[in-house]
């Protein structure tokens, strides 16, 4: 078959299962009243640990530390002379965080300090996206039977859709490039480089206290670029994959949807989870770059 057929026979085939479930439900709706999108982001405890609760974010957390650190070491020790197909995209990879992200935003020896940091960062926060979007039986609230015996149903969930993961790597960040500015311009001095060249006298009034609220404000533009986006892909994909048609209580919506919901999924799996981990890092290496710079 040719492109063409193939578009034609996937939009056939579309149509038609979306006469066939308009024909069998209708477009009357329903009350819905077991099913609460909401509760696909709350975190019931499983289990503690002392005064520690383990749920599904501590699980998506572990799980991203885990990738982290195994896969790199693991590749790091099989490095070839000939590399193969995993090796040649790790060292892309590693390209990219040590030439674009790091060394393109502070001097050399910034860094070569602060380029594992900056590198970890990247890569947790990539692996935390990308299996954000791989169903892990995580719903605790809808169980499936097995044999009679109860297992959680697959879910998607994402560490960084939650907002106390992105906050606090945005305060490590944020503690990390202030402390690196003052070691190296004193406190005082440190001050006085927030302050655009320039400005003098009564300007300074009105200037100074914006440059500490815009300098504290990074923490929120640092952690809520990350949590929004993630969060907002993961709700688009949601309603697109069903459950606008259970809360609307239209089944024939479900099908017309999907592929919507499909496209969404490729999209964020292909460009949104590693556009903002890129962003993240980038960012990071920005504010420690300008945090030592001779200038503002």
């Amino acid at each position: 078959m040719t492109r063409k057929q193939k578009v034609l026979a996937f939009f056939g085939v579309y149509i038609l299962g979306l006469i066939v479930i308009v024909a069998a439900t209708g477009w009357n709706r329903t009350s819905n009243d077991t099913f609460h999108p909401q509760n696909e982001f709350k975190l019931d405890t499983w289990f503690s640990i002392g005064p520690f609760d383990f749920n599904k974010a501590a699980m998506y957390v572990l799980i991203a530390g885990i990738l982290t650190v195994v896969t790199m070491v693991y590749i790091a020790k099989r490095m070839q002379e000939r590399p193969n197909r995993v090796q040649t995209a790790v060292e892309a990879i590693y390209a990219l965080m040590r030439d674009n992200i790091t060394r393109g935003n502070m001097d050399s020896r910034m860094a070569a300090k602060w380029f594992p940091f900056v590198g970890a960062l990247f890569l947790f926060i990539w692996f935390s996206n990308l299996i954000g979007y791989i169903p892990l039986p995580t719903n605790t609230e809808h169980k499936i039977d097995v044999a009679g015996f109860e297992f959680p149903a697959f879910a998607l969930y994402a560490a960084t859709a939650n907002l106390s993961i992105p906050l606090v790597l945005a305060l490590v960040v944020w503690i990390a490039y202030n402390v690196e500015g003052i070691r190296a311009k004193g406190f005082i001095g440190y001050l006085k480089s927030l302050i655009p060249s320039g400005v003098s006298g009564p300007l300074l009034l009105l200037i100074f206290p914006l440059e500490i609220f815009s300098n504290v404000m990074r923490l929120m533009s640092l952690s809520v670029r990350l949590f929004a986006n993630i969060l907002a892909g993961h709700l688009i994909i949601l309603f697109m994959a069903g459950a606008l048609a259970v809360l609307l209580g239209i089944a024939a919506l479900g099908w017309l949807t999907i592929p919507a919901g499909v496209a969404l999924f490729l999209f964020e799996v292909g460009l949104v989870a590693t556009l903002q981990a890129f962003i993240f890092a980038t960012l990071t290496a920005i504010y420690l770059g300008g945090a030592v710079a001779a200038e503002h």
